[in-house]
């Protein structure tokens, strides 16, 4: 048993990486909100997109998971730690954070 668990990141940490795409952003909100914007270069992770992610992701990357407020995002974070990820993060405030802090920094 690993004793391996996910980490935070606050979204001025997100946006100071981002920068050297060093990281993996997945967003798991519904299919309409990530439409209407999500943080650029995100990867929308769903129950159908998830197997091909499993699959084709390296591992070894960082990768942040992004929802809604920062709190379901911790439980799909655990889960990415008990598929074999090494380095995962839950976004602290979610999108709604990035939303209010960094406007300019939106994809559509």
């Amino acid at each position: 048993m690993s004793e391996n668990s996910f980490k935070h990141m606050s979204v001025t940490d997100l946006q100071a990486v981002m920068a050297n795409k060093s990281h993996v952003v997945v967003d798991i909100r519904d299919a309409n909100s990530f439409a209407n914007g999500r943080i650029a270069e995100s990867i929308h992770l769903t129950n159908e997109s998830l197997p091909d992610f499993l699959r084709e992701a390296d591992l070894d990357a960082p990768v942040v998971v992004c929802c809604y407020h920062g709190i379901s995002s911790q439980q799909a974070a655990e889960f990415l730690i008990s598929q074999d990820f090494t380095e995962v993060y839950s976004l602290d405030g979610g999108f709604t954070q990035w939303q209010t802090q960094f406007p300019d920094d939106i994809e559509r």
